[in-house]
């Protein structure tokens, strides 16, 4: 019996992905890849989602790679454009959960300034509460932030399904004895979730 669903957030709820800020910013698509892969990599995000401040990051990457101040400065000053939206489908499979009084709770690496960012998409009303790395300090795949979120939900792993795009997190998930798949698309996860008896319309295709 579930009766709790644990979602990501980035690319299982709302798109995300820097370049949807960075085409903006660079007129040559391989060194913005160059930027991405060598200056503001996944290794400064993540010191963000776990607690550091942007600014600070901000500004030892900078140091780092003056030539590039400009546009890693960009990162800060123009966050919610690496937003791409609602992934589709998904504010639909939250209200049928919540109108059947499932408790949804958000596991997500997520910067504690920018999280508030988005929290006018109708997604996170339909949410019961979110577990957010940069407010706790603690970064999936740790297995401590899906304690942290069991404990929040009153609730214990075996009663307790994970979905995030990420194989690692899914693993971290695993590892504690949560349910876990990776995410595809609603698609798929509708039909994960009727396996696994939640009541949620089951619509292949749709």
């Amino acid at each position: 019996m579930i009766d709790v669903v644990l979602w990501d957030v980035g690319n299982v709820l709302l798109h995300w992905d820097p370049r949807n800020l960075y085409r903006s910013v660079f007129d040559d698509h391989d060194e913005m890849e160059r930027f991405l892969r060598t200056v503001w990599t996944p290794a400064e995000n993540l010191r963000c989602d776990a607690g550091e401040p942007f600014a600070s990051v901000i500004s030892a990457t900078a140091a780092t790679h003056p030539h590039y101040a400009a546009q890693i400065r960009a990162i800060g000053d123009r966050w919610i454009e690496t937003i791409g939206g609602p992934v589709d489908g998904m504010e639909e499979l939250l209200g049928e959960l919540a109108r059947a009084a499932v408790l949804q709770v958000a596991v997500t690496n997520f910067s504690a300034e920018t999280f508030p960012l988005v929290g006018h998409y109708r997604h996170f009303d339909l949410l019961d509460d979110a577990v957010v790395s940069g407010e706790i300090g603690i970064v999936k795949p740790d297995p401590r932030i899906f304690e942290i979120a069991l404990e929040r939900a009153g609730t214990s792993a075996d009663r307790a399904v994970f979905i995030d795009d990420s194989p690692a997190n899914v693993e971290g998930a695993i590892a504690v004895g949560i349910d876990a798949f990776v995410f595809d698309d609603a698609t798929q996860a509708r039909r994960e979730l009727v396996r696994r008896g939640l009541p949620v319309d089951h619509r292949d295709g749709a």
